[in-house]
């Protein structure tokens, strides 16, 4: 018995050294599984970043589009505030313009009414004062209805002289 002992002993290490080497091949296995499942994982997980990383680049130069699109349209809107600003100036001023035409008319109308006014009331001054007259004088009344035709003679033609424009004259005496 004293020779198989140590014979057991040794077979007794070896077989633990197998089941341990074996425990370990396992763990290997079980980690090589784990680690591939880790790096395809991390693949997608790269894949997934480098297309973001795309859409996030595509996204940052679609805002500076828009960005650029917005600072030309807030130009042009500045352009358009100033331009309507300067048309509801310009269309002030044609209207006060256009006003004080109308008020310059309203009073030259005014005052041609009232030199009207001063005719007619002169004219009747005159009619009145040449009755006046006629009836001093025992005339005839210039207008009683009755108009009498005169036969029409044919002027004589005189030589007209030309008066050149802004020359003539009118004496009232």
């Amino acid at each position: 018995m004293a020779p198989s002992v140590p014979r057991t002993r040794a077979a007794a290490a070896l077989r633990m050294k197998q089941i341990a080497l074996d425990n370990q091949d396992r763990t290997i296995r079980r980690l090589r599984a784990q680690l591939a499942t880790e790096r395809r994982g991390l693949a997608a997980t790269k894949k997934e970043l480098e297309e973001t990383q795309v859409a996030l680049e595509a996204s940052h130069k679609v805002i500076a589009g828009l960005t650029e699109i917005g600072l030309s349209m807030s130009k042009k809107i500045e352009k358009m505030k100033v331009k309507k600003q300067q048309v509801r100036a310009n269309h002030v001023e044609c209207h006060q313009k256009f006003q004080a035409r109308i008020h310059e008319a309203e009073d030259l109308m005014q005052a041609q009414h009232l030199i009207i006014e001063a005719l007619v009331d002169e004219k009747d001054s005159l009619l009145q004062t040449i009755q006046g007259l006629q009836e001093a004088n025992n005339a005839p009344a210039p207008f009683d209805g009755e108009w009498e035709e005169e036969p029409e003679e044919e002027p004589e033609e005189e030589e007209i002289e030309d008066i050149p424009l802004g020359e003539g004259e009118i004496d009232d005496e």
